[in-house]
């Protein structure tokens, strides 16, 4: 499979996703609402798949990022309840939504530091703190939710008619595409990933990077989290279970290798709307969440697969 064909295939496969659901649905799918619905849901799990191209792209993993962003709404909304009460004003939610987005920054610095600093590898350490994080939010309340009834601008709030969390994911998504295509860190990551060693022998601080790539991550899950409280105007425990997958499963489709060295902010956006997409279908569809995972299990196993061969090919080229 050549590079073109390798690039065009996930856009050919969100177009016939589209295609067969409108086929299929027409009534329901093929709404202004649907739409919407299905963007808002994908900016804050677009704005944590940024974060995790650049993880992948370094050859690491994170699997902590759905109960950081549990943590991370938790924190943020105990602080705003805290500081303003049952019903917190702007200036709070302003200052609770910053506090959400420390406390990720600081998980991803922690997550990157035990991975450099300890040379523990990426899964390990992220499946630890996975667990952990979901504790800590479970603990916070006492395992119940945080609910915060005027804090709704982040997630259910627009701008020149589009909605506001729509534009912070593309904002986001600009900000990656630019620290990746432009930046040392951008060229660093990917030399990284492409082989470890040759980057360190090239002069690469290569624990500084991927500390500094972990941290970026945990400051877009921040920015997720709140996102997500918003929409729901409450922060909850759970929020988050299982999220990772759809995360990888987004960047892989979109080109990403999990074996590190390639992956592109353009390639997520488009693996991202494609799950949502293609979860949207299956809910309407009424297929079961459980069966919804089989789905997106088999499509990254695909994913994966294809890489692969298209790996060994171009070795024996």
């Amino acid at each position: 499979m050549n590079r073109f064909v390798r690039q065009l295939l996930p856009f050919g496969t969100l177009t016939l996703i589209i295609a067969a659901l409108s086929a299929l649905e027409p009534d329901t799918f093929l709404t202004a609402e649907n739409f919407s619905n299905v963007l808002s849901r994908s900016s804050y799990s677009g704005i944590i798949a940024m974060g995790m191209t650049a993880v992948i792209i370094s050859g690491g993993i994170d699997l902590s990022v759905g109960s950081m962003m549990a943590l991370c709404g938790m924190v943020g909304a105990w602080a705003m309840l805290q500081a303003g009460g049952p019903a917190p004003g702007p200036g709070v939610m302003f200052l609770g939504t910053l506090v959400g987005v420390a406390v990720g920054l600081a998980c991803g610095l922690l997550n990157g530091s035990l991975i450099t600093l300890l040379n523990l590898p990426p899964f390990i350490v992220t499946l630890g703190t996975m667990s952990a994080f979901r504790g800590l939010s479970y603990v916070m309340n006492k395992g119940m939710m945080f609910d915060v009834p005027t804090y709704k601008f982040l997630g259910q709030g627009a701008l020149l008619g589009l909605p506001v969390s729509v534009l912070l994911f593309g904002g986001i998504a600009l900000l990656a595409f630019f620290l990746l295509r432009y930046t040392p860190l951008g060229r660093y990551t990917y030399a990284i990933g492409s082989n470890r060693q040759a980057a360190y022998h090239a002069g690469v601080n290569v624990k500084r990077n991927l500390i500094a790539i972990y941290a970026l991550t945990g400051l877009f899950v921040g920015l997720a989290a709140m996102i997500a409280t918003s929409r729901t105007v409450s922060a909850q425990p759970t929020a988050g279970i299982s999220l990772e997958l759809d995360i990888i499963a987004a960047v892989v489709i979109g080109g990403a290798s999990l074996s590190g060295g390639r992956g592109t902010i353009t390639g997520t956006i488009i693996g991202t709307l494609l799950i949502n997409f293609l979860r949207n279908g299956l809910t309407l569809l009424g297929i079961s969440t459980h069966l919804q995972f089989v789905v997106i299990g088999a499509i990254i196993i695909g994913a994966v697969a294809l890489d692969q061969a298209a790996r060994a090919k171009a070795q024996t080229a």
